[in-house]
């Protein structure tokens, strides 16, 4: 029998091995581009945004499973889903969506305690069963994405571990060049004092900052675990982008994989995405996208329990990752209710709320303000284009 001994395979133009393999007891390591689910990023291709597509709020806002943070800001920044031009690498890779942010007017200058950041928080048995050894130094996972500033420089970001004592690994960019996509790879090492919990909590944070003062800088290692200080969460950090009226920053193709290696980015399709992010925000109604004239179903076999109150359960499309919170706009005749078969009025949604009982996957809520006959069945509907109820489970 024939046998071939070697201890790599590389492409003849390639700087890293395709196939390592141990000499002492014939395992092999092997860098795959088309492994399936290996992406621990929801919705790293920035595809979906059921909030919305702009908005000058900090926290979860617009592209799903991104939210952000801020503090003393002369005016706020612009967060929204972008389109991403033609002709780019990142276009001809796929991506037509990103992630952007665009700063305000900071006429004060880069105070201390001022800072813009934006987050994506990862679930703690997402990575705890991940197949990372993630207290081992030499068992990695690599982050990689797409990155464009307007303002060229450098930006520093980090991962964060979240239960226990807190450990950050931070890193830089490099000097970014102005208004060019450039694509970030880091390799990133377990640590002994990293701990993750096989439930639905916070396992780890990654933390983009766009700008922290002097006030929450300092002497910081770079590629390196350290424990969190947050009077030094990176070292100083050059102001040019938050001092430039109107600069802006975007991102897309992020992902984190088990591995040394960053291979091709994992595309799933809208679909996809939308279902994972559902496990964290499920919008039930929304009258700007459904329905005529604002007019969509909220529910049509509600039952009233008295004259006034009307219950409604759904089942969002996946279980959520916990019980969720109630979202929802209010406003004159937002919503409209009928019974017997005609309407029985608008109403402002005020009185809407959660009951007893609601669970990850039965969405139970009611409202105060309908008019009908207890026992009856009844129909709920949105009654204007800027009514929406929705759910949130966010970590």
């Amino acid at each position: 029998m024939s046998e071939i001994k070697v201890n790599s395979i590389k492409g003849v133009s390639a700087t890293s091995a395709a196939i390592s393999i141990n000499n002492t007891d014939g395992t092999c390591t092997a860098n795959l581009s088309n492994r399936q689910n290996r992406n621990l990023i929801i919705n790293g291709a920035m595809q979906v945004a059921q909030r919305g597509t702009s908005s000058t709020t900090v926290g979860y806002q617009t592209v799903d499973r991104m939210t952000s943070y801020s503090g003393g800001l002369d005016e706020s920044p612009t967060y929204s889903q972008a389109d991403i031009a033609s002709g780019t690498t990142p276009y001809t890779n796929g991506f037509r969506k990103s992630f952007k942010i665009q700063n305000g007017n900071q006429t004060s200058g880069a105070g201390a305690i001022n800072h813009i950041v934006f987050e994506y928080r990862i679930e703690d048995q997402d990575l705890a069963t991940s197949g990372w050894n993630y207290t081992s130094a030499t068992s990695y996972i690599t982050m990689s994405f797409w990155v464009k500033s307007s303002v060229a420089q450098n930006f520093y970001f980090n991962l964060q571990s979240d239960n226990g004592s807190t450990y950050r690994y931070v890193m830089e960019t490099g000097s970014l060049s102005a208004d060019t996509w450039t694509k970030i790879i880091k390799t990133i090492p377990g640590n002994s004092n990293i701990v993750l919990n096989n439930d639905t909590g916070v396992g780890m944070y990654i933390n983009w900052h766009l700008f922290d003062g002097t006030g929450r800088t300092g002497t910081r290692p770079l590629n390196a675990w350290a424990a969190a200080d947050n009077s030094s969460r990176t070292p100083d950090q050059t102001s040019t982008w938050y001092t430039t009226n109107d600069a802006t920053f975007e991102i897309t193709g992020v992902q984190l994989e088990v591995g040394s290696v960053a291979t091709d980015f994992e595309h799933k399709s809208f679909a996809q995405e939308l279902a994972l992010s559902q496990r964290y925000y499920y919008e039930h109604a929304n009258g700007s996208i459904d329905g005529n004239s604002g007019e969509t179903s909220i529910c049509e076999n509600c039952c009233f329990y008295n004259s006034s109150n009307l219950f409604a359960s759904v089942f969002p499309p996946v279980t959520m990752r916990a019980k969720p919170t109630l979202e929802i706009a209010t406003g004159s005749a937002y919503y409209i209710h009928f019974s017997n078969g005609i309407s029985n009025g608008t109403f402002s949604g005020t009185g809407v709320s959660m009951v007893g009982g609601e669970s990850r996957n039965n969405l139970a809520f009611r409202t105060n303000e309908a008019n009908g006959t207890a026992g009856h069945a009844g129909i709920w509907r949105t009654s204007n284009y800027s009514a929406k109820i929705a759910f949130s489970a966010e970590l």
